[in-house]
């Protein structure tokens, strides 16, 4: 079973390789509180880093959140502000309180960092797919879903500035560089 989700994994991950539309399209979402947030218009003006995650994950996910977490940390040493999106690809299973309860292992600052649900599966795959081309499926006889594991850098205008791994602890430094030299040039 273990095998077959990896084998999956990897062949999404093939597909994702490092090509994002150059615009994010939109989606209607609900954050960890409760609040409706329309992407991208709600993070409209800054820059601002994407994933895909969802709670019960197996695999990537908690590697990821806390890659997520160290990038949260370095920017607020860096006094970078720049919002964090991690939008579940489960979103029938991960209600505002399992998203709550997920978090909390990672010390988010929700000032900072919104965990998104609210939408259907479809909805969610579409605008990964559209959006940011790493695709979403549900593993067949399993309750994980196979997912892009990319951090998305969107700048001020909504357009995908670049992509990084969100598995290595060393993109967190280079999106932190990225954002630095971005912020100089404008």
């Amino acid at each position: 079973m273990k095998l077959r989700l990896w084998m999956s994994i990897i062949f999404l991950l093939s597909i994702t390789v490092a090509c994002a539309s150059k615009d994010v399209g939109e989606l209607s979402a609900v954050n960890q509180n409760g609040e409706e947030i329309s992407v991208p218009q709600a993070y409209a003006g800054e820059y601002w880093v994407a994933d895909f995650i969802f709670t019960n994950c197996e695999t990537v996910c908690p590697p990821m959140t806390g890659n997520m977490s160290r990038l949260q940390a370095q920017l607020e040493q860096e006094n970078l502000d720049v919002q964090l999106v991690s939008v579940s690809v489960d979103p029938e299973n991960d209600t505002q309180d399992e998203l709550l309860s997920f978090a909390e292992n990672y010390q988010p600052n929700y000032e900072q960092w919104d965990f998104l649900t609210g939408y259907s599966f479809k909805e969610v795959k579409e605008w990964s797919i559209k959006s940011f081309h790493s695709p979403v499926k549900k593993m067949e006889d399993s309750n994980q879903v196979a997912h892009g594991t990319s951090f998305f850098l969107v700048d001020p205008d909504g357009n995908i500035a670049e992509t990084y791994s969100g598995t290595k602890a060393e993109s967190v430094e280079k999106i932190v560089e990225d954002l630095k030299r971005y912020k100089n040039e404008s």
